[in-house]
């Protein structure tokens, strides 16, 4: 039998889905599983865009331009400028998701075997996109102790080669939920300016900031505009996850055609999903009010009951629906597969995505996992609970309760 591609050797399994059939077997032997592993929001998607689905008046379903439709890129553009974003439509491209707008970002820019860094954890499908692309991740480490912020400019400056074509960042972030600040960000536009890189920015949860944080866009940074790829998506900030459309965002007109080629063969991004998203746009403020405050409150109720329990922290976020935990176990992959194989509190149990599989760095976050506060507010104060019986009968523990 021929033997597979060294590149679906080399690809990634999702740390955030790998231990489904554990979680499947849970709940058909009757437990009742919290599903924290996975960014999935339970927030109702934006009446506007469910009426336009509804309300489809055509008579054939036509591929849209392979940039995507136009009338959706103006009106997207116009959302950018309310945020401000000054970007015209022609400097944007609407992808399947924010997941091909990045692989067309890194196989646009960069060549097999150059290398992207990434603070790390970061979102695991970055590794997938990497290898897609036939690119190589370098990590450079952040710190749970200071809440995952941005490591210092000289770290960071240790891992750049000649073969270095990007630094990558995803603000808020997924895992970690920390917000990048203005000043953070100037101190990787001095090393962009520099080392004349790309900056890919995925700042597709923008809308998801907490205590009176507000995000600082890479769009804005001065003197980078051809060299700054901003990537963002419909999936979280309209609770659209199902409705593959995102986009890739650049003033530089030479990356931008390179993409463009990229869409065209795949034809167009999908036209229902594009449709939906563009009556998206009309979704009022107060629907992002109402989210914001209902996201603090569970925020508050994971993180602070975690860290009412003796031996875990976690960092407090300022954004997103992430944060990384750190547990007293000998490990967190075992603890997980655990809690879904062995454990039950009142028949209820919890699933949440190792962090080990979020670092690129071997060894690092085998204590630590990233939990998505994404249920509703009475689910997560009983995920907390059964957290905490179950580190007090948990064979790897390494402090008891």
């Amino acid at each position: 039998m021929p033997n597979i591609s060294s590149k679906a050797v080399t690809m990634p399994e999702s740390p955030i889905r790998k231990l489904v059939p554990y979680a499947e077997k849970a709940k058909s032997s009757g437990k009742s599983v919290f599903h924290l592993n996975i960014g999935q929001p339970d927030i109702e998607t934006p009446e506007a865009a469910l009426k336009a689905i509804k309300n489809i008046d055509r008579t054939v379903i036509e591929y849209s331009h392979s940039a995507g439709f136009q009338s959706y890129r103006e009106r997207l553009s116009n959302y950018y400028k309310n945020v401000g974003i000054d970007v015209e439509y022609d400097n944007i491209l609407v992808t399947t998701g924010g997941s091909e707008a990045l692989t067309f970002g890194f196989m646009s820019t960069c060549d097999p075997n150059d290398e992207v860094i990434i603070p790390e954890p970061f979102y695991a499908n970055y590794n997938g996109f990497a290898v897609a692309a036939g690119l190589n991740v370098v990590p450079v480490t952040a710190n749970i102790e200071d809440g995952f912020a941005l490591p210092p400019v000289e770290e960071i400056e240790k891992k750049i080669t000649p073969r270095t074509k990007a630094i990558v960042i995803c603000n808020p972030g997924n895992p970690t939920g920390y917000l990048y600040s203005k000043k953070e960000l100037e101190k990787l536009r001095d090393i962009i300016k520099a080392y004349d890189l790309f900056l890919f920015a995925d700042e597709v949860y923008r809308e998801f900031c907490y205590d009176g944080a507000t995000p600082f866009s890479v769009m804005n940074l001065d003197g980078i505009d051809n060299n700054v790829i901003m990537i963002d998506s419909v999936s979280k900030r309209y609770s659209m996850c199902g409705a593959r459309i995102g986009a890739m965002v650049s003033k530089n007109k030479e990356v931008m055609s390179a993409a463009l080629k990229f869409g065209q063969a795949r034809l167009s991004p999908p036209t229902i999903d594009q449709i939906a998203a563009e009556a998206a746009l009309d979704t009022p403020q107060s629907y992002f009010d109402n989210v914001v405050g209902e996201y603090v409150e569970r925020r508050n109720i994971m993180v602070d009951g975690l860290n009412q329990i003796p031996g875990v922290f976690c960092p407090k976020p300022s954004g997103a629906f992430y944060c990384v935990a750190k547990f007293p176990v000998d490990s967190a992959e075992k603890f997980c597969q655990w809690l879904l194989e062995e454990f039950d509190y009142n028949g209820d149990t919890v699933m949440m995505a190792p962090a080990s599989g979020f670092y690129s760095t071997d060894g690092l976050g085998n204590q630590e996992a990233r939990i998505a506060y994404v249920l509703n507010k009475e689910s997560l104060r009983k995920a907390v609970k059964c957290l905490e019986e179950a580190l007090k009968i948990y064979p790897g523990a390494t402090r008891r309760l």
